[in-house]
């Protein structure tokens, strides 16, 4: 059994298409075909089979996935340990994060670390809050960014790095669009422009009517902060959105009011898992980011602090 036999098998499984792997590991089709076929015969069972114009694992191809993909990421660790050991200053980070984080806050932390550790390269990935914890559960990604910070979790820990406020959108010609802030009852008898199922902030928001003593009225859902942005500017309906996510502009740009009643926000904070140390490399980065966010907050006091 060759290593290249089980990236092409993880490959296809997950894309459920030989084309479509073959693409992403840019080998020819036939290449791809050959080595699940060699594979098969090796283990003397079949792993796919056909479904239209994809393939659909076997019962045994799942169980052989989850091995196969314990085996490929245990390499990549200790492909990335030993250039650790090498050289610490020139590792890798596999970090994830939710979608509503990429726009500004990843790039901004980033960069700052980056300031101080040219030579770290960074390899990402987004994901809702499901997505997050399982990838990081099978050693896909060493630390990952998420939203709402997980209380009790068999596998995985960590520390919440900040909390932060949801404002209120609204259409610019709305009628409470002028206002400095808002009870959120006062949008009862609005529609709803909300993330899609299984994206983090839809609870939040959800639960925040309800607690406002009103069900939202859905009219629309999306996957993207600047899609949510985008259909309140337009006028579709309104909704609530993390402060990060209203800083950049644009032609279209919804008014951004305080809600008062109840106060809304999301804490984030940065999980690895509890029984694996983390690289070097990645601890220097966890390090890095306990510091940064601790002095954004001392900044933010004193900002308050002085503005009141």
């Amino acid at each position: 059994m060759e290593l290249r036999q089980l990236y092409y098998f993880v490959k296809v499984a997950r894309k459920e298409h030989v084309t479509q792997a073959a693409e992403e590991l840019h080998v020819a089709q036939s290449a791809v075909s050959r080595q699940i076929h060699q594979l098969e015969e090796e283990l003397g069972v079949k792993l796919f089979l056909q479904k239209g114009r994809n393939l659909q694992l076997t019962p045994v191809g799942h169980l052989f996935l989850k091995r196969a993909e314990v085996i490929l990421a245990d390499l990549d660790r200790a492909v990335v340990e030993i250039h650790e050991f090498l050289d610490p200053e020139k590792g890798e980070i596999r970090l994830g994060f939710p979608h509503s984080l990429g726009v500004s806050l990843i790039p901004q932390v980033v960069a700052a670390f980056r300031k101080h550790h040219p030579n770290v390269k960074f390899r990402f990935r987004q994901g809702m809050y499901p997505s997050l914890i399982r990838d990081m559960v099978k050693g896909e990604i060493d630390l990952a960014f998420i939203s709402p910070f997980p209380d009790e979790h068999e596998h995985v820990c960590g520390q919440v790095l900040l909390t932060e406020e949801l404002y209120a959108i609204l259409p610019p010609s709305h009628p409470l669009a002028g206002e400095s802030s808002i009870q959120l009852n006062q949008l009862k008898d609005e529609t709803f422009v909300l993330f899609s199922e299984g994206y983090s902030l839809r609870p939040i928001v959800w639960e925040a009517c309800q607690e406002a003593g009103f069900t939202p009225k859905i009219g629309f859902e999306g996957e993207e902060t600047e899609t949510i942005r985008g259909l309140v500017a337009a006028g579709m309906g309104v909704s609530l959105l993390p402060e990060m996510a209203l800083h950049h502009t644009g032609i279209l740009q919804p008014a951004k009011v305080r809600v008062d009643q109840p106060h809304v926000t999301r804490n984030i904070g940065i999980i690895h898992r509890s029984n694996e140390k983390l690289s070097l490399v990645a601890k220097v980065f966890h390090g890095f980011l306990l510091h940064y966010f601790n002095e954004k907050k001392h900044e933010d006091y004193s900002k308050n602090s002085k503005n009141s």
